[in-house]
Order: C-alpha cells, then sequence, then structure tokens
C-alpha cells in the first residue's frame, strides 16, 4: 500500500507536500468562509476558485515545455515562493483590516500563476524518484497526502480561525511552502543538464509536439476530454460546500464553519479511501470500465446529495463522492502517465491538467451563477445528471471503445 515510501527522494517530497498542502487547505477553509462573509454570494466562491485556476488554462501548457527543457526542481522551488508571497500578502491584509474582495480574487490569481509553472514541474518529477513499477502506488499516494491534508486542513484551521484569526490560516500557510523548498533541496537526483545554444526547439513548436502526441493518441485524448468534462461537473459540489453550510444546513449543527469544516473532513476521507484502494489495486485489467463505472456513479451521487437535505445523510454522501472523484482522478491519471514518454511528459501532462484542474474552475463560475439564480441544490442537481449522461456516453460510444478496452 505504501511500497513508494520506501524510496528516500520521494518520501522527502512527499511528507514536505502533506505539511504544505495542509497549510493551502487551511487557508482555502479560510478563504471560503472570508469571500462568503465579505459578498455573500455563490458566485463569487466561484469567481476566487476560477481566477486561481486561470492562469492554469493560460499558462500550463508553456510550463510543460518549460518542465521538460530546465530543472525541474528549480521551477518548482520558484512556484513555491510565488504562492508563499500571496499567502503573506492576505495575512498582512486581514491582520490590518484592509481587505476587499478584490484583494483576495487578485492574490489568489497570482497563486495559480505559480502552480502553473510549478505544476508540470512537480508531476514531472515524480516519475523520477520511483521505479516505473511503483508509480502507479506513487500516484496514488501522492493524491492520499492531498487529500488527507484535505482534512487536516480545515480541522486545523477551524481552531487556528477561531483562537488566532483568519490572518493567521494565511501566514501559516506562508511558512509550510518552505517545507517543499528545503525537501527539493535535499533530493538525491542527477543535476539537470546545462542547455547549450541551439538546443531547444522554439516554445510554439515543441509545444505542438505535445499537442500533436495527445492528438494522435485516442486514450490519451479520451481521458483528457472526459477529465475537463468530469471536473467541469463534479468539482462545483466543492466549490458551493460553503454556500451549502451557511444556508442549505443553517439549522444544522454547530456554526457555519463547523458544519464547512465537516462537510470538507468528509469529502477529504473519503478521497484518501478512493486514493489507498486504487493504489493498492495497482494496474489492473478493466481499469476503463471501472473509471467509466466510478464516473456514472459519481454523478448520481452528486445528484442524490442535492435533492437530500438530511444532515449526516448529506455528510455520508459527500464522503462517497470524495471517494468516487479520487477513484476516477487516480486511475485516469495512471493511465496517462505510464502512456507518456519521459521526454515529453510535461508537455502531455500539462495539458491533461489543464483539462483536469481547467474544468473545475469554470464549472464552480458557471454553476455558481446558476446556483445564485436557481439555488444551489438545483445547480447541483443539474451537473449531476449531465455527469451520469456523459460516462454512460462514453461507456456506449465507439469513440470509448480504447478506453473501455484498458
Amino acid at each position: 500500500m505504501a511500497v513508494a515510501l520506501t524510496h528516500r527522494n520521494f518520501r522527502l517530497l512527499w511528507f514536505a507536500a502533506l505539511g504544505s498542502t495542509i497549510g493551502t487547505w487551511m487557508q482555502q477553509y479560510a478563504q471560503g468562509l472570508l469571500v462568503f462573509e465579505l459578498t455573500k454570494s455563490s458566485f463569487y466562491l466561484g469567481l476566487d476558485g476560477a481566477l486561481a485556476q486561470l492562469p492554469i488554462l493560460m499558462f500550463m501548457l508553456i510550463g510543460g515545455v518549460v518542465a521538460d527543457r530546465y530543472d525541474r526542481r528549480k521551477l518548482l522551488t520558484g512556484s513555491q515562493y510565488v504562492q508563499a508571497f500571496s499567502a503573506f500578502t492576505l495575512a498582512l491584509l486581514v491582520m490590518t483590516g484592509h481587505i476587499a474582495i478584490w484583494h483576495v480574487l487578485t492574490m489568489s490569481f497570482i497563486t495559480g500563476c505559480g502552480q502553473a509553472f510549478g505544476g508540470p514541474a512537480y508531476q514531472s518529477l515524480i516519475p523520477t524518484l520511483v521505479p516505473r513499477e511503483h508509480l502507479p502506488n506513487a500516484i496514488a499516494l501522492n493524491s492520499t497526502q492531498f487529500n488527507l491534508s484535505r482534512v487536516l486542513g480545515p480541522l486545523m484551521g477551524t481552531g487556528v480561525l477561531l483562537s488566532l484569526g483568519t490572518a493567521a490560516c494565511f501566514g501559516i500557510n506562508g511558512i509550510s511552502y518552505f517545507l517543499v523548498v528545503f525537501a527539493l533541496a535535499s533530493l538525491h537526483v542527477p543535476p539537470h543538464p546545462p542547455s547549450t545554444p541551439g538546443q531547444h526547439k522554439p516554445i510554439l513548436e515543441d509545444l505542438g509536439t505535445g499537442l500533436r502526441h495527445v492528438r494522435d493518441s485516442r486514450v490519451t485524448l479520451t481521458l483528457t476530454v472526459l477529465a475537463g468534462i468530469s471536473t467541469f461537473l463534479a468539482m462545483p459540489v466543492f466549490t458551493l460546500l460553503p454556500a451549502f453550510a451557511n444556508s442549505v444546513f443553517a439549522d444544522g449543527p454547530g456554526t457555519a464553519a463547523t458544519r464547512l469544516a465537516t462537510l470538507q473532513a468528509c469529502q477529504g476521507f473519503g478521497a484518501i479511501a478512493g486514493a489507498l484502494t486504487v493504489g493498492t489495486a495497482g494496474r489492473f485489467k478493466g481499469m476503463g470500465r471501472m473509471l467509466l463505472a466510478a464516473q456514472a456513479m459519481l454523478g448520481l451521487v452528486i445528484l442524490s446529495f442535492s435533492l437530500t437535505h438530511y444532515w449526516w445523510l448529506n455528510c455520508a454522501m459527500i464522503f462517497i463522492t470524495g471517494l468516487l472523484s479520487m477513484t476516477v482522478f487516480s486511475i485516469s491519471f495512471s493511465i496517462v502517465q505510464l502512456a507518456v514518454p519521459d521526454m515529453l511528459r510535461g508537455r502531455v501532462i500539462s495539458v491533461y491538467m489543464v483539462a483536469a484542474r481547467g474544468g473545475g474552475p469554470l464549472g464552480g463560475l458557471v454553476t455558481g451563477a446558476m446556483a445564485d439564480a436557481l439555488t444551489a441544490p438545483r445547480a447541483l442537481a443539474i451537473n449531476g445528471g449531465l455527469l451520469v449522461c456523459v460516462a454512460l456516453g462514453v461507456l456506449l460510444s465507439g469513440r470509448g471503445r480504447a478506453v473501455r478496452e484498458l
């Protein structure tokens, strides 16, 4: 279940990323409450998420080219500095009482710029830290630490916010980025070969090579398109959790802050269960059919969550939503990572990440606007129904044959 952690380099980076991502989720927990407190609008929750991911749509494809050309450790280190700057700036603005919604939105965009270049570098670095046969386990463990932090971040954030205030959540997150900086400096990996004049083709030409590889690989192209559609329809359920905690479950137990932390913790525990299940299974026959079946079930659970307003039942359903969403992502990303050659890894992974990470914020923006017009439960019910239709369409169509046969 944890064989990838027996490799020193991966273990160092995994624990550092765990600490840093706990800080990130602590900030996102506090930031969601802050945005809703400042605006009382679901649309602004979606807009904040969209602006955080907009740089991914704008720059990540170029970030993939850069990750294939230059030292991935240095790129990732620079990304941590940019994100730390954003967190410290928000902490200072909240501490001095000068915070406004445009400050939050601007810093979210700057954080996204750092992630646009750091994301491809990080994902491309992982396969160099473990043997190929342990790569699916490393990907699953990476998802596990991300979602473990999604549980611990809001839980710790609740205590920090109630005892020290919102600014402390942002400040602690800023400090946490330096855990990754120190871990990267401690890795024992061969140095990146220096570039020589004329070694690299023009950026757009290199980018075109990666795009053509995705286009010509039916499996990679289908999974990339499916990832974008899936996150567009499924991820808004997590974006709108602050609205559910404040409005839909206004009569539920505790305060809005504790209700939000509980919902996020249930989602995180579910995602951990999904990642560990896929990581333990490793590579198996029928991965494609399992992927599509899990996606159809995910749509059904989102539809049920939106139509059911019983607190503990909804907590159980958000747990299942987390489990199924991570199952879908882990299987899909493992297939793509195993299929791509290392010389194209940064570019192909950047295309996949643009689809996977860009779909969620765009979906959050659209669904947030729908929620303001129709209510959040009705907006999510539409998304859940569409997600079921997409999964069944791929499962039954000729285009999805390449995925079904994996």
